[in-house]
């Protein structure tokens, strides 16, 4: 069975699918417009954003002849709350 953050864990992995989440984080972007900052096809930044989508971390809406996407918080709280749980080994430092 997999763990429920297996597939949060694998798109975060990737700095490319990071660096998306934080260009979301200001707001939504066109499928085009989160592609300019890479030197990748166009496929490869939708293979990108399938793993994320996959995970829950954006959901993408159709507009016109465009792609919309947008970051879905709920599934970044879950992990924060999760790994809060954590937070005071990680105070308390080695046994």
């Amino acid at each position: 069975m997999r763990s429920q953050f297996h597939d949060i864990f694998l798109a975060l992995a990737d700095p490319t699918r990071r660096a998306i989440l934080q260009r979301l984080a200001f707001g939504h972007a066109t499928v085009t417009q989160l592609a300019l900052p890479y030197r990748m096809t166009m496929q490869a930044v939708c293979k990108h954003l399938r793993v994320l989508e996959r995970a829950g971390l954006i959901r993408k809406e159709k507009s016109g002849r465009e792609r919309v996407i947008f970051l879905e918080g709920a599934p970044l709280r879950e992990l924060h709350r999760w790994t809060g749980e954590f937070r005071e080994i990680w105070k308390e430092g080695p046994p």
